[in-house]
């Protein structure tokens, strides 16, 4: 499918459940992506979205079981709820610093992602955000995140390692629950500061015997 060059919105359900769509390619003059857009895209592989994209609507991509890679471009601001939910093939993902908002559930169940680099501009993480990554295997997170919302990682029972800023403010309900193979938390500030952080009670329940490690 090639959109025309006119095209500046790519509109909610556009490409909903086009199964036989295998890749395409989005001009540049596209800053908008909608909801559910390329939803149900079983057979979809690839897909290149422009630097002129800032917004991902949610659902845009979920369910798109064959995708095994993207680039998200520095122009792209949002990423709305369940964007990328149960893309089971893409296998790490780098979020630049651009995006200020990781909506809840954006990369729920997206099974082979092994490693994830959340950018600087990232204030947010959504609930569920990457809840049964299974193969993660390392998080880094950027220093602007002040929240990580409920469930967040919860399920990521690969998940060895961990690296958290000192920006953050609150960890939510289960954010880490079932993190059974986690060995280090590290906290990019003072044990102090680790200690006034607003945590729920079940944060790290069922995780593995972790280590935690300062670095002010």
């Amino acid at each position: 499918i090639t959109i025309p060059d006119s095209v500046t919105h790519i509109g909610d359900s556009a490409f909903d459940g086009c199964k036989g769509l295998t890749s395409i390619t989005i001009p540049d003059s596209v800053t908008s992506i909608g909801d559910k857009a390329f939803h149900d895209c079983f057979r979809l592989t690839s897909i290149t979205i422009p630097d002129s994209v800032t917004y991902i609507g949610a659902g845009a991509f979920s369910r798109c079981f064959k995708l095994t890679s993207i680039v998200i471009p520095d122009s792209v601001t949002y990423i709305g709820n369940g964007a990328f939910s149960r893309c089971f093939k893409l296998t790490s993902i780098v979020i630049p610093d651009s995006v200020t908002y990781i909506g809840d559930e954006a990369f729920y169940q997206c099974t082979g992602l092994a490693s994830v680099t959340i950018g600087n501009g990232v204030t947010y993480i959504g609930k569920h955000a990457f809840y049964k990554c299974t193969g993660l295997t390392s998080v880094t997170i950027g220093n602007s995140v002040t929240s990580i919302g409920d469930s967040a990682f919860s399920g990521c029972r690969g998940l060895t390692s961990i690296t958290i800023p000192d920006s953050v403010m609150s960890i939510g309900d289960s954010a880490f629950y079932g993190c059974s193979k986690l060995e280090t938390i590290i906290f990019k500030g003072t044990e102090e500061q680790w200690n006034a952080i607003a945590k729920s009670t079940s944060w790290n329940e069922n995780t593995g015997n972790y280590t935690m490690v300062f670095e002010k």
